[in-house]
């Protein structure tokens, strides 16, 4: 038999039984009904896949969801185990990729790179407001030591940084340039803040008011992420106390509802994100760390195995109920 699921991924070169149905639609529970009659679902971080959608998923009979992304604090697992639904993840696609954007992020609000093209488009070639620091010689700190975290731990290695870092598990791999600290010593010292760890109720807001009076002044912090790491009108209150030099997010806690939406049209009040915007230091992305051809081509990979292990009735580490 065939395989359906709803999804949208280019690569099937290598997975003949499967057999795809791009639905454009965000999954939610108004639009779960439109699975009837696939074996499963493909869904990203922007997903509804609480318990209200899982169970019209398994009223119209899918009996798989495929999470095309590493997180899945969006899925009801437990309801899910209780549906019977099988929900897989794809743990590691091109961490080069996100770690990669978050660089790019920490060097564009370092140097103002988007406030100095408009300048130039404008024909204004003075340097104020441009003035960045240099990286070398400077303290990196960085939170979460997984395969992002250390792809971003070797960048700023590359850079000539000194790279300290905070988890609660040691990477081998670094320990020939990493220092391991606590929390409140990588606060102290870092001089660039980047966010690697996942989003759990011990990381919920990690970075609050009171993480931030214990920053350097002048720190640069990037989120790629989750974007609940970040207590965001705390976060405000920081920048209002000029406590960074800049930050660059590609995940916050507003997104749900913007990400991948044109909503240029709309006029946007009581948006916390619009605040963040108004802010000349800060520069926000739409969640498209991820979004390399690498990455893509890895993820669509994984994905269509985990669909294959399902059908085959094997359990792999990409697992989540």
């Amino acid at each position: 038999m065939r395989q359906k699921i709803m999804t949208r991924n280019p690569v099937l070169e290598n997975y003949p039984e499967i057999e795809i149905e791009y639905i454009e639609h965000e999954l939610e529970p108004r639009t779960a009904t439109l699975a009837k009659g696939y074996d499963a679902i493909c869904a990203f971080v922007s997903a509804d896949v609480g318990a209200e959608t899982l169970k019209i998923l398994h009223e119209a009979g899918v009996k798989t969801v495929l999470m095309r992304c590493a997180g899945f604090n969006n899925v009801d697992v437990e309801k899910a185990k209780e549906l019977g639904i099988a929900v897989k993840r794809v743990p590691g696609y091109s961490p080069e990729s996100v770690a990669e954007h978050a660089m790019a992020l920490a060097l564009a609000v370092n140097r103002r790179l988007y406030k100095a093209y408009n300048k130039v488009r404008e024909n204004d070639y003075t340097l104020n407001g441009l003035r960045g620091v240099n990286f070398y010689g400077k303290t990196a700190g960085i939170v979460g030591t997984g395969k992002i975290g250390a792809a971003m731990c070797r960048i700023c290695k590359g850079f000539g940084m000194r790279v300290i870092a905070y988890d609660v598990y040691k990477n081998p791999s670094l320990e020939e340039f990493v220092e391991y600290v606590s929390l409140d010593e990588l606060l102290a010292q870092s001089d660039l803040i980047s966010l690697h760890c996942p989003l759990m109720d011990s990381t919920y807001h990690l970075i609050n008011l009171e993480n931030i009076k214990k920053m350097k002044d002048g720190v640069i912090l990037v989120n790629t992420s989750r974007g609940a790491l970040i207590d965001t009108n705390e976060l405000i209150e920081g920048i209002r106390l000029k406590k960074f030099l800049g930050v660059g997010l590609d995940v916050y806690e507003e997104e749900t509802g913007n990400v991948y939406e044109d909503r240029s049209d709309e006029i946007m009040e009581h948006s916390v994100t619009a605040r963040l915007l108004a802010f000349p230091n800060v520069i926000i992305t739409s969640h498209q760390g991820f979004y390399t051809l690498e990455a893509l081509n890895a993820i669509a990979d994984t994905t269509l195995q985990n669909l294959m292990d399902a059908k085959n009735g094997l359990r792999t580490d990409n697992d989540v109920a």
